[in-house]
């Protein structure tokens, strides 16, 4: 069994605010972090890989040097499930449809996502879409074993 700890939409810059304390917290028995997008600054990244591996994408909101460095999707495996790690863009209207474009032929078992601020776990076609909404108000834990998955969304102080 792996468990995944799942984050989007921190947007701390290098002189702001630090990831609080409850993510770091949250994340202490994690196989992999995953990181939906608008990270904005690398620091981020870098004091989540001092817990485990971090997959990571650029949102909409990142300085250049993260747009630079993140692609916009990911596809990769974990167990026997395929995951797309994706940030989205746009408004509301369509933005699922977005997202399913965004991968194509490929259709992952579960795709996470950020951009909208508001936690989500839905499945649509088939596949179920997190979201675990504001890296300063939840995360999402996920644990997969084989083809079987549970989640559980933590809120953060």
């Amino acid at each position: 069994m792996k468990t995944i700890g799942i984050i989007s939409d921190t947007h701390i810059s290098e002189h702001s605010k630090q990831l609080p304390e409850s993510v770091m917290t949250a994340f202490k028995e994690v196989d992999l972090i995953l990181h939906a997008g608008d990270i904005v600054s690398l620091s981020v990244l870098e004091t989540l890989q001092s817990i485990a591996t971090v997959k990571a994408v650029r949102g909409n909101m990142c300085l250049r040097e993260v747009q630079e460095k993140l692609p916009e999707k990911l596809v990769f495996e974990v167990e026997d499930l395929t995951i797309g790690l994706t940030h989205g863009r746009g408004g509301p209207s369509g933005f699922t449809n977005r997202i399913l474009r965004q991968f194509g032929n490929q259709k992952p078992d579960i795709i996470v996502h950020g951009h909208t601020h508001e936690q989500r776990a839905e499945i649509v076609d088939g596949t179920l879409f997190l979201n675990p909404g504001p890296g300063f108000h939840s995360v999402l834990l996920l644990k997969i074993d084989k083809i079987d998955y549970s989640y559980d969304f933590i809120d953060i102080d």
